[in-house]
């Protein structure tokens, strides 16, 4: 068989295993997409369907690596059942040219359908956000992660999607994934956390949902255009541009590309809140084509089996840890996250802290310090409960008992970070409370101001990201209910104001000891300790 490129793209006299090969539809650095057509019979004639074979190109057939990426993909497709995905058709991974097959759709790319034509309108943009949730939710529903939804990714069947290429997928039990750390997709649609070196996890493909969706409605990213390190900067400090996306899509898109994971919407909220108004976009009067009304058809299955699946009990491989390894929770036990309401919370809880500091400052200083360290560990036993699910690829009735087992040695582990992050918050007050003596402030706004120094450095500072993480994860409850952050705004103030009302009549408590640190009997007291 020659190997020059394009023989052995096309394999001999332009088949592959069992199929014809048509035409070129589509290349990318590691293979080559065919339309092609299955062969039957000793006479080799073809049958009528017609397949898309991806085919590997020759300078990366002989990398086995290359080869397992395309098994994964293989493996990945043939777990999930939607008319929202290409299904495999048939695959030879390990074969003299590997190959895969999947469902041909004869419809332009969104990529392709948005440069042709223009940005979509809202009724074709709505019936296309919504197929992209039901295509993610069956993805989701079985353990995988697509990682690279994009609109080059989406082929449109008539006026539905049909989400492609899950060249970059991975199981999300699969450990290598945390391992080797993948850095793989596109600028623009790969989410924030996935930028810092994150593990990826649903809330990824959300992000990249709403980026497509973006795109689908202005035929621009969220993040604008530029060098890759621009795009990817903007991304990370979430700085999205929304103008020109319809009103009525615009705040849901702007909450699923929230910076921070926790903040995004689930996508059972996503296509719950589209599914009507995409039914109605639908319409009864279209001029569908075969595909689009073939699809239809499919779409008239019990909604329990697609529409509907958050309500019904399931067993996936994997889900993120706010949520039970077992089932998942109906769409209504949390209600649509109100990312306002939890910030509210954090800042009332924050204020707090201050007070707290400033009116013992030895005593609160301590509290905080034990908070953060309790944070810290809980974030560091979580992500090492989960690497243990990914790793067997589902829940065992051992994990909590082991992770509690576990507790000293992960309180080893983060003890380091936890130090350096106290440390690093001690010198920032304790350089606050010197500027103030110098300047004369009053003693008992000057331990406030330096109780707010304590808490921000505390929640900023050198390994603070995992108290951040568990502090958001701690009061997400609090953005998925009615007023419930207000309510916990209003009692952390209320708690504040009888702080410093006290604060005020006596001055600052020193227990356990006696003295300011900048008096002289100070001395004394820490000579006593030691």
């Amino acid at each position: 068989m020659s190997t020059a490129n394009g023989a052995f793209d096309r394999g001999e006299e332009g088949r592959v295993g069992d199929y014809r090969l048509l035409t070129v539809i589509g290349e990318g650095g590691m293979g080559v997409v065919h339309l092609a057509q299955r062969m039957t019979g000793a006479s080799g004639r073809s049958d009528a369907s017609r397949v898309a074979l991806k085919v590997l190109r020759p300078h990366v057939v002989g990398d086995q690596e290359a080869r397992e990426r395309l098994a994964q993909e293989v493996g990945s497709l043939r777990r999930i059942t939607s008319p929202r995905i290409a299904e495999i058709v048939d695959a030879d991974p390990f074969g003299p040219i590997p190959f895969v097959a999947t469902r041909y759709v004869p419809g332009l790319s969104l990529h392709q359908e948005v440069r042709e034509h223009g940005p979509l309108p809202e009724e074709d943009l709505r019936v296309l956000a919504t197929g992209l949730t039901e295509a993610l939710l069956a993805v989701h529903r079985v353990g995988v992660l697509h990682r690279d939804v994009k609109p080059s990714n989406v082929l449109m069947e008539g006026r539905n999607p049909v989400l492609i290429d899950f060249g970059l997928a991975r199981l999300a039990e699969d450990p290598r994934l945390t391992a080797t750390g993948f850095l793989l997709g596109t600028p623009g649609y790969l989410a924030p956390e996935i930028l810092y070196g994150d593990d990826a996890t649903p809330a990824a493909d959300v992000h990249a949902w709403a980026a497509t969706v973006v795109f689908a409605a202005t035929g621009r990213t969220p993040y604008g255009r530029g060098p890759a390190m621009a795009i990817m900067d903007r991304a990370r400090r979430g700085e999205s541009d929304l103008t020109g996306v319809p009103a009525s899509l615009r705040p849901l898109l702007q909450d699923a590309l929230a910076p921070e994971p926790l903040e995004r919407p689930a996508l059972a909220d996503l296509h719950a809140e589209l599914a009507g108004g995409a039914a109605a976009a639908r319409g009864a009067t279209d001029e569908w084509t075969m595909p689009l009304a073939l699809a239809h058809v499919r779409d008239a299955a019990p909604p329990t089996e697609q529409v509907e699946p958050a309500t019904r009990r399931v067993e996936p491989a994997w889900a993120p840890w706010d949520e039970p390894t077992t089932r998942q929770l109906p769409v209504a036990r949390l209600g649509t996250p109100r990312p306002g309401q939890q910030r509210l919370a954090l800042f009332g809880i924050g204020l707090l802290g201050a007070a707290v500091v400033g009116f013992a400052p030895y005593v609160g200083a301590a509290v905080i310090a034990a908070l953060a360290s309790v944070l810290r560990v809980s974030s560091v036993t979580a992500e090492r409960h989960t690497r243990r699910q990914q790793a067997r690829g589902r829940s065992r009735w051992y994990d909590v008992p082991a992770s509690t087992i576990g507790l000293p040695l992960y309180l080893l582990i983060s003890l380091v970070g936890t130090v350096l992050l106290v440390a690093w918050s001690v010198l920032v007050a304790v350089a606050v409370a010197l500027i103030e003596k110098v300047a004369g402030v009053p003693l008992v706004g000057g331990t406030l101001v330096v109780g707010a120094s304590y808490v921000l450095a505390t929640w900023w500072g050198p390994g603070s990201a995992r108290v951040r993480e568990m502090g958001r994860r701690s009061t997400r409850v609090l953005g998925g209910q009615s007023s419930a952050g207000v309510v916990a705004f209003g009692l952390a103030v209320i708690a504040t104001v009888v702080l410093v009302v006290a604060l005020l009549g006596d001055g600052p408590r020193w227990s356990p000891w006696q003295h300011a640190p900048w008096s002289h009997g100070f001395v004394h007291d820490v000579a006593k300790v030691l």
